[in-house]
């Protein structure tokens, strides 16, 4: 068994691939010509995003649309940088919400979290042990 994706289903999956690409300088790996499916450069592991409308084809009995949720879902995606106020600030200034400034954890880790525009949850952390 091997670990191979994620998707995030949202509003506007052009809008979150361009968000990606500004707030953490991920780059749009594929853009289907339907613009229901997309996919980013993250490495090993692909971070995909699906329109709510493929979301409705998949799980007929509905799904939590994380944009139109008051609170973020209980789930979240994770980037480990060397500089975690840097980043958390670009993502703010590219129009992400602040959760919760960088903060050292108990653990020695450097951690902030921002809310995307398309609802998603967001993790900035620093290396473990560093």
């Amino acid at each position: 068994m091997k670990f191979a994706y994620t998707i995030i289903y949202v509003p506007d999956v052009a809008a979150s691939l361009s968000f990606f690409e500004n707030a953490f300088g991920m780059q749009t790996k594929f853009l289907h010509e339907s613009g229901m499916y997309g996919e980013l450069n993250t490495g090993e592991t692909t971070l995909a995003f699906a329109a709510h409308a493929m979301g409705e084809m998949h799980f007929p009995a509905g799904h939590v649309a994380a944009h139109s949720s008051k609170q973020p879902l209980g789930m979240e995606i994770a980037f480990v940088t060397d500089d975690v106020d840097a980043a958390h600030a670009k993502a703010v200034a590219a129009g992400a919400l602040e959760l919760a400034s960088p903060e050292e954890k108990p653990w020695g880790q450097l951690v902030s979290y921002v809310r995307c525009p398309d609802g998603s949850l967001v993790e900035l952390c620093s290396p473990m042990g560093s």
